[in-house]
């Protein structure tokens, strides 16, 4: 026997179980479990051990990919928006005032991209949530649990995780991700998934009752004032998703249509009502450090409007113009806490249009699909995107992390199935769709 011979077999078996349904299942599961316990990994054993683990987990992908080529359209890989994007922020490393800096938050930005893309293109949408609503289930149960072991039972705070026992006190709660914003924002995108498996059956009902529950419980115990806000936007979304979906087809565009200015409209009262808004709220003090902050970074952005400061993602507190940022506002900052700021600010006008451009087209792809598919799982996407689009207008979560893997993730989900390539002929590469019921285990 040869040794081309000898090793055949290896390489057979390799291919097989990368191509696997299990192992493509276990990849889910444990991509979405390392980027949302990313906080809880770096703080219990180290940044390194956190970027090892995407580094393992994105060299897995690039071998998953390559052996389901044969299925996935390069021309379909990845939305042309977001490779603009990526593009454009590596340029910005050249005119930064760390470029090594800037490199390693834009690597960090693409490889979490990456992880997305790839999950994108072996999993999906139901498939995708039900890892989501799996991962979640556990995340918020052991944050419940944390938070009783800390608040309760021995009433002492875990300020390695950042954690004030506070639950005996109703909150505000943090859970195992570091900030009660964070563990607000996590709990949305948990109460749309946990709510999407239900109406999909894809859960038992006692399962789907404890993890709405949950979700709402620790969404409410956050005492975060983005998690209302979130709240009624994705109710609104839903309701008139809901009337699109059971609107005859020939009176569609009309509605969409009406829809549509009712959004605009919807903006245009919200910014002009904001203070009366943000008093009902009772957020007042925590907006207006928002907008001290948001005015610094805008008289900042004059001097770079096209082409911006360079990108890193997460702030570098030790560069310009971030440094600056924080000694006149007299805080320490870690972001713009607000996503489409933090854009303009890092790769100016341009990174920002392109930035609008791939979140747009994403929610409405993924808006279209949803209104014309008749399973309720396709309103999983819009949906999150929606959420997601609403935080970044209080929160920078959606440039890295979490918020960014979602962003991705439900951008190549909404690509699949409405792409200008689809005129081009090529195949889909998504396989047959799903019945709702024949959920994957």
């Amino acid at each position: 026997m040869t040794a081309a011979e000898a090793g055949a077999p290896h390489r057979g078996w390799v291919s097989h179980l990368l191509d696997s349904a299990a192992f493509a299942r276990a990849y889910s599961l444990c991509v979405l479990g390392a980027v949302f316990s990313g906080f809880l990994i770096e703080r219990m054993t180290g940044r390194v051990t956190y970027v090892t683990i995407l580094t393992v987990l994105c060299l897995l992908g690039g071998a998953m990919l390559f052996v389901r080529r044969g299925e996935i359209s390069l021309l379909r890989l990845v939305p042309t928006t977001l490779i603009l994007l990526a593009g454009w922020a590596f340029v910005s490393i050249f005119w930064s005032s760390d470029p090594a800096g800037s490199f390693w938050g834009w690597l960090s930005f693409v490889a979490v991209a990456f992880l997305a893309v790839t999950l994108g293109h072996v999993r999906d949408t139901l498939q995708t949530a039900r890892a989501l609503g799996d991962v979640l289930r556990v995340l918020l149960t052991v944050s419940l649990g944390v938070e009783i072991l800390s608040g309760i039972l021995l009433d002492t705070p875990f300020r390695f995780l950042g954690i004030q026992g506070n639950i005996a006190q109703l909150g505000p709660i943090q859970g195992i991700f570091g900030t009660r914003n964070v563990l607000g924002f996590v709990a949305v995108l948990a109460l749309i998934t946990f709510l999407i498996e239900y109406r999909t059956q894809s859960v038992r009902p006692g399962t789907a009752l404890y993890s709405v529950i949950l979700a709402g419980s620790l969404a409410a115990l956050s005492d975060s004032p983005t998690v209302l806000v979130l709240a009624v936007g994705v109710g609104l979304a839903t309701a008139a998703l809901a009337l699109v979906r059971h609107t005859a087809p020939a009176r569609r565009g009309a509605v969409q249509g009406a829809l549509g200015a009712l959004v605009v409209i919807g903006i245009g009262v919200g910014y002009v009502a904001r203070q009366p808004i943000v008093t009902f709220l009772g957020a007042g003090t925590d907006f207006s450090i928002r907008v001290e902050l948001w005015n610094r970074m805008v008289d900042l952005m004059r001097f770079r409007p096209v082409q911006g400061q360079g990108w890193y993602g997460p702030w570098d507190v030790d560069e310009w113009p971030f440094n600056a940022l924080n000694a006149l506002t007299r805080t320490n900052h870690a972001t713009g806490l607000n996503a489409y700021l933090d854009v303009l600010l890092q790769v100016g006008w341009v990174g920002l249009l392109l930035f609008l451009a791939f979140c747009t087209t994403a929610l409405v792809r993924a808006w279209l699909d949803a209104s014309e598919r008749r399973s309720v799982i396709y309103a999983w996407t819009p949906l999150i995107l929606v959420a997601l689009l609403i935080d970044s207008l209080f929160e920078s979560f959606t440039l890295f992390g979490i918020g960014w893997l979602m962003l991705v993730l439900c951008a190549v989900r909404a690509g699949h199935s409405r792409s200008w390539r689809e005129r081009l002929g090529t195949p889909d590469d998504v396989g047959p769709a799903l019945p709702v019921f024949d959920v994957p285990r």
